[in-house]
């Protein structure tokens, strides 16, 4: 316990200045140190609800400390418990805790909100204003932003017509979704096609989620206007490719093949593959709308192989984007040499956006690697052989080149093998 607690909750006689005399009394303080009371006494009342801030504030460091496994979980439960006993001065210091968490850490922050915020949703005792300011922090965390808002919801329902319409561009991909959703109704409601089409114009600006942007391109291209889906998305569409090498017996995601120590696009290698021979770079490009590259389709269904696929992202500055991937296959990608992301699993399933990998790119030319492998199963659902990338925010909106198109962005035709050092192998 502190020090300074210790001493002002210890009953002892004290010593005080008598104001007026300058001697030392104790008991009772003369009329001259009713400020040094008033103190003393403010003092006694701030130390409970100071020990409470701290205590909160140990709580919530505990439970971002708390990580995949096992491990912590003892003292992860003790800071529940500590937090499920808090009032509403910890909602959002909790709220706040979501920034930079795990999502680990994330389920335990929000159990802890919904736990106090539970007990002052009847009573309607929650600091709204509070937390309806937090929601409105588009520099908070997304998930922190809308398990507030749906917490609030239950108190005024009348905040959905309120802030849901402001939120069309939100950092919060669901409060972006109900906002697009708000105005496919609207469009579907309207009176003609020109105002029908303004307002699924103005909900595809905004809308990050694949049944959204079907349902709404699907009505702008049947009132004659153009879509592109790609760029909405912001898909890489134009790519050389490399291949077939051996990947009979799955052996081949391990192997460490010439284009993982360097990419020369004039250069030939000899395939391993059966009757492969040499093989060497060649364009591939996809018209898909969700710009799905079809190697089976476009190449062959090479079972028991692997291609490389190789594009460059030209940057306009430095900054943090994601990487959104979807494929059936066993893969692994490299950007700018360094290994970011492997998945060795076949023909599970596949859906875009499959995977999300958060990435650093440099201002500039950015080059991507790909590494796609089919194994040898012969059932029908297992002939895929495809890939599809993105480059995008947080939010599932699409971070476009600074070249007009990434379709006609095209690697240098040499990579030397130290541009590509730090691939694991």
């Amino acid at each position: 316990m502190r020090t300074d607690v210790m001493r002002l909750n210890d009953r002892s006689p004290r010593r005080v200045p008598h104001q007026t005399t300058g001697r030392f009394a104790t008991g009772t303080v003369s009329t001259g140190s009713k400020l040094a009371t008033v103190v003393l006494a403010g003092c006694l009342f701030l130390a409970p609800a100071q020990l409470r801030a701290d205590a909160t504030t140990d709580a919530i460091t505990t439970l971002k400390q708390t990580g995949d496994n096992a491990s912590g979980a003892v003292q992860a439960r003790k800071a529940m418990a500590t937090l499920q006993t808090a009032d509403t001065a910890a909602l959002l210091p909790i709220l706040e805790g979501f920034q930079d968490a795990s999502p680990v850490a994330a389920n335990w922050l929000r159990n802890a909100f919904e736990a106090i915020a539970a007990k002052h949703v009847a009573d309607k005792s929650l600091p709204q204003a509070e937390l309806l300011a937090f929601v409105r922090d588009k520099t908070q965390s997304p998930v922190a932003r809308r398990l507030t808002y749906e917490w609030l919801l239950q108190v005024d329902a009348t905040l959905e017509e309120q802030l849901i319409p402001t939120m069309l561009h939100d950092p919060g991909s669901e409060f972006r979704r109900d906002a697009v959703t708000r105005l496919i109704t609207q469009a579907q409601a309207a009176e003609n096609d020109a105002a029908a089409t303004a307002l699924f114009q103005q909900a595809m600006s905004g809308a990050v989620h694949e049944d959204q942007v079907k349902t709404i391109s699907a009505a702008l291209r049947k009132a004659g206007v153009e879509v592109d889906i790609q760029r909405h998305f912001g898909f890489l569409t134009s790519w050389k490719i490399v291949g077939p090498f051996d990947n009979r017996d799955e052996k081949g995601f391990a192997v460490t093949y010439p284009p993982e120590e360097v990419i020369n696009l004039s250069g030939e290698y000899a395939s391993e593959y059966p009757d492969a021979g040499t093989v060497h770079w060649n364009p591939i490009t996809t018209d898909d709308d969700f710009g799905i590259v079809d190697i089976a389709e476009k190449i062959q269904n090479h079972k028991g192989s692997l291609m490389y696929a190789t594009t460059t992202y030209v940057s306009d500055r430095e900054q943090d984007v994601e990487v959104r991937l979807g494929t059936p296959n066993a893969w692994k990608l490299w950007i700018n040499g360094q290994l970011v992301f492997a998945r060795e699993e076949y023909h599970r399933s596949t859906r875009m956006d499959q995977y999300r990998i958060p990435i650093h790119l440099k201002a500039g030319p950015n080059l991507l690697l790909i590494k796609v492998c089919q194994n040898e199963q012969k059932e029908d659902w297992a002939q895929a052989y495809r890939f599809q990338l993105r480059i995008c925010d947080g939010t599932g909106a699409a971070v476009l080149p600074a070249t007009t198109s990434a379709r006609l962005e095209q690697p240098r035709n040499s990579i030397s093998a130290t541009s590509l050092q730090g691939v694991s192998r």
